[in-house]
């Protein structure tokens, strides 16, 4: 019987799930799970998951104090929310799940470094293994500098929002254990830049982008793994089959069960050996040349910050609103 594409992508890829939906890893059951705050927002607002956001309130409500205000409490309710969907998910998968860094401390390494540890510390005490948990950090050069003192700690990191090759080498360079580089979203870009409807999937710039950096990470022997992200189309992802990793919705994940046709191998480290490659050695004055120069990525970096940071300010509101109605229905912990 014919595969599905996405049965032999799985042969090629290690496939991950892109949501914060529970019921989809289920479905999928995918190796890995990958969250974002835009993710964790939507799915806290899905009646299924209502339980677990009232007991985070609940319990960071007990673990406040008496004195605790309305504002102390959902602040540590938020901190916590996050790990508490990502307990649910590692119940589900074999691997490790993504949790990400409030995107407001995106230029800030120290706050970074401290957000990340209370993470880990967090998976710690529910039991869970460091080596099963991928803190999400963007990657500005503060990002990759806190990234890079967190994987000598043992702390494995997931640098997101990643959008050029100075990005990519950066955190090569650093010692990151992986890489998000957001394949639709740099499409958006340059449709809306050049007034173009579409691109085919052999030239999406997105694809293109994350080849360039497969190919530089496979042909100067990088340990760090390049995971594609942000798809809008399973043409996206089929160029991309053979990437270490590839983070997909639950949408194209249906699409791609849906399809039975033939998946060539697009990325393979032993084509990687003959191609001419320049090696760049990317620091802080070189990094920020190269972002500068590079309209896109500076472009979609502040906006993707921005976006979460937006995801995370409604997810505050709902979990005040929340806290608000339990208290007037006298709910406890």
């Amino acid at each position: 019987m014919p595969k599905n594409l996405l049965e032999q992508l799985r042969e090629v890829t290690v496939v991950v799930a892109d949501t914060g939906d529970i019921q989809s890893i289920e479905q999928f059951k995918p190796q890995d799970a990958t969250t974002n705050p835009s993710l964790i927002t939507a799915a806290a607002q899905m009646p299924e998951y209502q339980n677990i956001v009232d007991l985070t309130l609940m319990t960071a409500k007990k673990d406040a104090g008496a004195g605790a205000s309305p504002a102390q409490i959902v602040s540590l309710a938020f901190d916590r929310l996050a790990v508490a969907f990502g307990l649910k998910i590692l119940q589900i998968i074999p691997g490790r799940v993504s949790t990400e860094v409030d995107a407001r401390l995106s230029y800030d390494t120290d706050a970074t470094l401290a957000k990340a540890r209370d993470l880990i510390a967090q998976y710690k005490a529910a039991g869970i293994s460091p080596e099963r948990v991928l803190i999400k950090i963007a990657a500005t050069w503060e990002g990759i500098k806190a990234a890079e003192i967190l994987e000598k700690e043992g702390i494995h990191c997931n640098l997101t929002l990643l959008f050029g090759l100075h990005q990519a080498i950066a955190c090569a360079e650093a010692g990151i254990t992986l890489i998000s580089p957001f394949v639709g979203r740099i499409l958006d870009w340059y449709k809306k830049d050049t007034g173009r409807d579409s691109y085919p999937a052999a030239e999406d710039p997105g694809v293109l982008s994350v080849t360039t950096i497969y190919n530089y990470y496979k042909k100067f022997g990088y340990k760090t793994e390049v995971m594609g992200a942000s798809f809008r189309n399973i043409g996206e992802i089929t160029e991309l089959a053979g990437c270490d990793l590839l983070t997909i919705s639950p949408g194209l994940l249906t699409e791609l069960q849906n399809t039975v046709a033939e998946l060539p191998r697009k990325l393979d480290p032993a084509k990687v050996a003959n191609l001419s490659i320049t090696k760049i050695s990317v620091d802080k004055t070189t990094f920020d040349q190269m972002h500068n120069s590079d309209r896109m990525a500076s472009d979609k970096l502040a906006e993707g910050i921005d976006g979460f940071t937006k995801a995370l300010i409604s997810l505050e509101k709902l979990l005040a609103e929340r806290l608000a109605h339990l208290e007037s229905n006298k709910v406890t912990a």
